[in-house]
């Protein structure tokens, strides 16, 4: 049709080839270095090195023009003040600090990193840094046979990602997840690598959408992204946990939760009215069963407002948020970000009276088709809108809430993109960004502003967040929990190696929907996946529209029986629990933890899937098939008790044990302690005692830590916490256990039970000196009151 005119000849008709190759970044030409920086010019642009910490540095690369020094708002840490040793000759340039070794080739520029011991952790060779000119950008490593290759946050498929392909996308996926199903709802560019027991972290502040590849070359790993800068951070470790404090000292640490948010939650899409919602509570309360939330899906809104309730159905939603409360249960309603396009409705006349949409550079908003229909979304990427929508939940604070459940966040839109137009001009504090290059920070944004918004409203008290997207430092403002997953038997298997990696990604709050979602669940299933969650850092049971209802009673009493035993069993374990989160707070090292990060010397634990730890010294192999009853289980060395019988298996082989359906296994390793309570039917209930189960091993030394604060304040961040530490060893018959406390809080409970699993007849407890009786309980336990 256009032939007969100039677009006859026009040259795009052809394709150009040259905006398809890769580009070396050259040579390097002029250096300069200031303290703890390093500049070097190249053929193309300029490379920066600066030094973080003694042992975490950053390369920048921008092919185009001068490099920024800014970063994505995952990062926290500032740069501290590092020792830097630089010199240079005819070839390279060498930068030292106490912890790390940097040289960079001059010719073409090459980029190692060693620690102080030379041990190398990143090379380049054939290949390193390059880019397109359509503004791709690439970094080439190379890959050793024995690395291993864990985080990456949100993925399906193995622990290890050695052999993969991941791209980091934040993607509204409601398809079965898949092994293969890539991207997901998070994205989290960051990874750790092990090789022969040593690990080192790499984190590509980049937030565009990029791509790791572990499979296409045999010795190459790369990874890269559609625009922006070669922007990377090596961590030196040694150890994975080193990497994980140090990946969280960049990121940020999750905050403590409050301790009603890792209790059990229910949740369906969805509990439609306020007598729904008090029914629920009152069988729940008939048979027993302890809860901690209640979640609202998008039914209790008016036609799908934000920031609404349908007032038929819930005629009184205050009164119904207190009568819950005074039964130790919190509401949690859902908050997606699309505001619906209707001028009567209050939030979208404040959003276009204060310019707080999204908008196109011509100034237009850009609208958008999600729940409520055509929607508008607010600029989380402006500190004012974040502000703005923090301040609106002020409408569910008064209310007495303290939860917020935040979906649709990627953002998700019901088009073929599946998300917003990739045109949209973000105001960026000041700095405009298309969303192409925003799209991965959308939900961490949104998140920034829900949970500080809260944190302001709740006068001291901690919010609950809980998201379905988020980008690295997700974890700085909520939990995170997988998505739209089904109710079948190999989703349960997906969730494990899912949860471990986001801990291995400093998300240390996470958990699948116990259940599945989508699809119709069974008594089985349910109870076994139930196991599970009663372990999982986020414990929820959720199910969508139209599916079997999987609440803990639907599929007949063995079943129900079966559920609410390991409910119970979480309240049980909430003091370890607790513990832990306290731990990762303070180092960032994960609640639920795949074997290699504790014993990361032992080639079995490298790609251990379907078995996990709590802690350092609690295994926990579920049963994850139908119709199973035995299952082999591997124990790294050492010896371990197990839990329901106090039978001890050697460690550093497999065993075959068997596991009827009312049986979880569950190991604890010799020579260690764990901290339990009594079953409450909420967190909220009296909290009066404490049990510290002893495993009796002769001639061990252990340390064990209890924390405890109250649980709802910041008063931690400033000492108001209480952390008992037991210094216990174990000689001649004789259990000898030192107590000291810190901090400055008074915990309601004040007696401990110490209970020793294993011990012969003793001689001797005694504790700070003082010789205390040991009561015999069974064959295999003796108790201590102190």
């Amino acid at each position: 049709m256009l032939e007969d005119t100039s677009f006859a000849i026009h040259p795009g008709q052809k394709k150009d080839d040259r905006n398809d190759e890769f580009h070396d970044i050259g040579n390097a030409h002029t250096i300069r270095h200031t303290d703890n920086e390093i500049f070097v010019s190249t053929d193309s642009g300029e490379l920066a090195v600066r030094f973080y910490r003694k042992d975490i540095v950053r390369f920048v690369y921008n092919p185009f023009k001068k490099v920024s020094i800014g970063s994505s708002p995952a990062l926290e840490l500032t740069p501290e003040k590092v020792e830097m040793k630089v010199s240079e000759d005819g070839d390279s340039i060498l930068a030292e600090t106490h912890a790390l070794s940097i040289k960079i080739a001059k010719t073409p520029i090459r980029i190692s990193v060693a620690d102080a011991h030379g041990r190398e952790l990143l090379n380049q060779g054939v290949k390193g840094i390059g880019f397109k000119y359509n503004g791709e950008v690439i970094c080439h490593n190379t890959m050793e046979t024995d690395d291993h290759f864990y985080g990456f946050g949100e993925k399906t498929g193995y622990l290890d990602k050695r052999g993969e392909k991941m791209t980091m996308w934040n993607t509204d996926v409601y398809a079965p997840h898949n092994p293969e199903t890539d991207a997901l709802y998070q994205s989290v560019p960051y990874f750790m690598v092990l090789r022969n027991g040593e690990a080192h972290g790499v984190y590509f502040d980049n937030t565009f959408k990029s791509s790791f590849d572990f499979r296409t070359e045999p010795d190459t790993y790369s990874f890269g992204a559609e625009g922006g800068q070669v922007d990377f951070y090596v961590m030196a470790g040694p150890g994975p946990k080193e990497v994980l404090e140090q990946y969280t000292a960049l990121t940020g640490r999750a905050p403590i939760p409050p301790k009603w948010a890792i209790g059990y939650h229910q949740s369906r899409y969805s509990y439609e009215s306020e007598q729904e919602v008090r029914e629920l509570a009152a069988i729940f309360k008939e048979k027993n069963i302890p809860l901690d939330a209640i979640y609202l899906d998008i039914h209790y809104m008016d036609e799908y407002r934000v920031f609404t309730f349908d007032r038929d159905g819930f005629p009184d939603p205050e009164k119904l948020v207190r009568d819950l409360k005074e039964q130790g249960i919190r509401l949690i309603p859902i908050v997606d970000p699309g505001v619906k396009e209707d001028p009567d409705y209050s939030i979208y006349q404040e959003g276009i009276q204060g310019d707080h949409f999204c908008k196109y550079i011509e100034g237009n908003i850009y609208f958008g088709d999600v729940w409520p229909g055509n929607s508008a979304f607010p600029d989380f990427t402006d500190k004012k809108v974040r502000e703005w929508w923090g301040e609106k939940h002020q409408y569910y604070s008064d209310l007495g809430i303290e939860g917020i459940w935040n979906d649709m966040n990627e953002p998700a839109v019901f088009n073929e993109s599946k998300t917003m137009d990739l045109k949209v001009m973000h105001r960026n504090d000041g700095q405009p960004k298309t969303h192409r290059e925003l799209h991965n920070v959308y939900g961490l944004l949104m998140g920034d502003a829900t949970y500080n918004g809260m944190k302001k409203q709740l006068n001291g008290k901690r919010p609950f967040l809980l998201t379905r997207s988020g980008f690295a430092g997700v974890q700085k403002y909520a939990a995170v929990w997988t998505g739209d997953n089904r109710s079948f038997w190999e989703h349960l298997q997906l969730s494990l190696p899912m949860v471990m990696n986001l801990g291995l990604s400093g998300i240390p709050f996470a958990g699948p929907d116990v259940g599945g979602f989508a699809h119709d669940a069974n008594g089985e299933l349910l109870a076994r996946w139930t196991q599970v969650g009663a372990f999982t850092p986020y414990f929820r049971n959720h199910s969508a529209i139209g599916t079997l209802r999987q609440e803990p009673w639907s599929f007949g009493k063995k079943y129900e029986e079966i559920i609410k035993k390991y409910i119970e069993l979480r309240y049980q374990w909430l003091p370890q629990l607790y513990t832990l989160f306290a731990e990762a707070y303070q180092s960032g090292t994960p609640v639920l933890r795949p074997l290699m990060l504790e014993y990361p010397n032992d080639k079995n634990t490298q790609n251990l899937n379907d078995q996990f730890m709590i802690g350092d010294n609690v295994i926990v192999a579920p049963i994850m098939q139908p119709s199973v009853e035995h299952r082999v289980v591997y124990l790294p060395e050492g010896d371990w008790v197990d839990y329901w019988t106090d039978e001890v298996f050697a460690g550093g082989m497999h065993h075959l044990v068997k596991a009827p359906l009312e049986v979880l296994p569950v190991f604890i390793k010799q020579g260690t302690a764990v901290s339990l309570s009594e079953v409450r039917h909420s967190s909220e209930a009296a909290d009066n005692k404490r049990y510290l189960h002893v495993y009796y091993k002769e001639n061990s030394k252990t340390n064990f830590k209890m924390y405890d604060d109250d649980g709802k304040t910041f008063g931690y961040e400033i000492g108001e916490y209480c952390q008992k530490s037991f210094d216990i060893e174990v000689a001649n018959g004789e259990v000898s256990i030192a107590v000291t406390v810190e901090g400055d809080f008074k915990p309601a409970w004040r007696e401990i039970d110490v209970v020793i699993h294993g011990a012969p007849e003793l001689t001797n407890v005694v504790v700070n000196g003082e010789i205390k009786k040991a009561e015999k309980n069974t064959e295999k336990t003796c108790t201590i009151h102190l």
